[in-house]
């Protein structure tokens, strides 16, 4: 049977494809990290070894195993390997704090645990409450080590019948808000993200240059899509803006996933100009508010194609922005994509019209499960439709203009309420960016005696050759407040030298909020 053949299936696992593959183009490279290079026919054997092994230690298909590591080969062999066992994967951020990964992996149920030295020092004074066994992926003392808890070469598991409805992994929410929830996504939900990936050029001659953690579903909507239809990924452990360009260049990359500070990031570096991007077929982003004129300085200066990809790891709805084709429309998320509804309800759950402004609903056929062992906070993320269609709710807020473009707003929770009126920070932040001063900005609602809240700005600011920002806090507020409604004006404007961020770019409001000191007269 060919790939062709397959992908018309109702629905195929991971491992099936992944075995097509080692049979029909065995030395073709699946996997590049460093000089480290693996084929489809080492991949596929290596899978096959981690599977038989998780089966030789009892852990039955939709049980969980956790992985809570850098990015690395092994790291990638184990999550495959599990999902051919039809094991979860619980892969947890090892930049959370050591207590919110105990209880991630509390929380996930997993009866092995497979980490590195730096995670176990970090993990030191909570070992005691994991009660999974440790498994040292990098062959460190601080676990069983990999290359000892691995059947032998050759090892063969018991054949698996993949089921769609079966647990995929739970990805844990970044915890911008709180403690992390887990995210429930079925086989079938993934199988969904291989066919909308189809049309972005993925293909066997793909190559897929990674900068973001393995944790991250961010990242893995690129991955797997590569690997399952014949692509090569090159992983990098550690964003470095210089060594990803000369990667890039180096390995003739066609497709890429990255957060928007990485974006600007790259823009800026000063010899961006000079290295050879021409083998990309498309830039992909997702995960963070991307601003119309850094998307605009990547059409003009990035050659392939450029989409952002607005949805939530729930799943629910999908918003996709081909760039390149609607550069008047930078500014939104795009339209739904085939086959997602999205709506928009207010507060008492109505659905609103186009140009009216709510909170951004969406169902379509890739949707969690649930948050595992929550079927409350589960509830609480779900919407139904007169008739009983199931949303997920997103928990931003946007409208749809006349062409059925989306444009976010904020977060619902972000919104500030100041003496009655909706205040959009998203609205402060784009006249903020504008002064030429300013190089990043957020804007978060504080507690006010005479508002009830007020909006308060934290900006990055431009410095001068000595070292020092070359504008006055105050006179950032005063340029802003001229150039904002009566009832956007700012409190106050705070800089700091840069702004709080999870490990996938997302600007954390709470910190923010946490660090800010208000005057008596607020």
């Amino acid at each position: 049977m060919t790939l062709d053949d397959l992908l018309t299936q109702p629905f195929v696992s991971y491992g099936e494809l992944i075995r097509l593959h080692a049979r029909q183009r065995p030395d073709h490279p699946a996997l590049i990290e460093g000089e480290r290079r693996v084929s489809f026919a080492t991949l596929d054997a290596m899978m096959d070894r981690v599977a038989a092994t998780l089966q030789r230690e009892g852990i039955r298909a939709t049980q969980a195993i956790a992985i809570c590591a850098g990015t690395s080969l092994e790291y990638a062999a184990v999550f495959l390997g599990a999902l051919r066992a039809g094991v979860a994967v619980a892969p947890l951020a090892p930049s959370s704090t050591p207590q919110t990964i105990a209880d991630m992996a509390a929380n996930s149920e997993a009866r092995l645990f497979f980490l590195d030295a730096t995670v176990a020092a970090e993990l030191a004074p909570v070992k005691a409450q994991i009660a999974a066994s440790w498994i040292a992926l990098d062959e460190s003392d601080v676990g069983t080590r990999f290359s000892q808890w691995l059947a032998p070469a050759g090892s063969r598991p018991k054949p698996q019948r993949i089921k769609p409805d079966w647990p995929f992994n739970i990805i844990y929410s970044s915890g911008t808000t709180g403690t992390p929830k887990g995210i429930v996504q079925a086989h079938g939900m993934r199988w969904q993200h291989v066919q909308r990936a189809r049309p972005q050029g993925y293909g066997p001659d793909a190559v897929t240059l990674i900068a973001t953690p393995l944790y991250s579903n961010t990242t893995l909507v690129s991955v797997f899509p590569t690997l399952t239809l014949g692509g090569t990924v090159v992983l990098m452990p550690k964003f470095d803006v210089a060594r990803y360009l000369a990667l890039a260049e180096q390995h003739r990359a066609t497709h890429t996933m990255l957060v928007p500070v990485q974006y600007q990031r790259l823009m800026a570096h000063p010899e961006f100009d000079r290295y050879d991007l021409s083998s990309f077929r498309m830039k992909l982003c997702t995960s963070a508010p991307f601003g119309a004129a850094l998307k605009a300085d990547i059409l003009r200066r990035w050659p392939g194609g450029l989409v952002e990809y607005y949805g939530m790891t729930e799943g629910g709805g999908t918003c996709i922005l081909a760039a390149n084709e609607f550069p008047g429309k930078l500014g939104t998320v795009g339209k739904p994509a085939e086959g997602h509804d999205m709506r928009l309800i207010d507060e008492a759950g109505r659905e609103l019209g186009p140009g009216e402004i709510g909170e951004i609903v969406g169902h379509s056929p890739a949707m969690m499960n649930g948050y595992h062992r929550q079927p409350d906070k589960t509830r609480e993320a779900e919407w139904y439709a007169p008739g009983g269609k199931r949303f997920i709710r997103t928990g931003d807020v946007g409208r749809f203009d006349a062409e059925g473009f989306l444009t976010l707003m904020d977060r619902k929770k972000d919104m500030i309420i100041s003496g009655g009126f909706n205040v959009y920070p998203s609205d402060l932040e784009a006249v903020l960016v504008q002064h030429p001063a300013v190089a990043e900005a957020a804007v978060v609602g504080v507690a006010s005696q005479r508002w009830g809240e007020t909006p308060v700005a934290f900006v990055v600011a431009k410095v001068g050759a000595g070292g020092t920002a070359i504008a006055a806090a105050s006179d950032i507020r005063d340029w802003a407040n001229q150039r904002l409604g009566k009832t956007q004006r700012l409190a106050a404007v705070e800089i700091v030298t840069s702004l709080p961020r999870s490990a996938i770019g997302k600007i954390l409001k709470r910190e923010l909020r946490d660090i800010f000191v208000p005057p008596a007269d607020l």
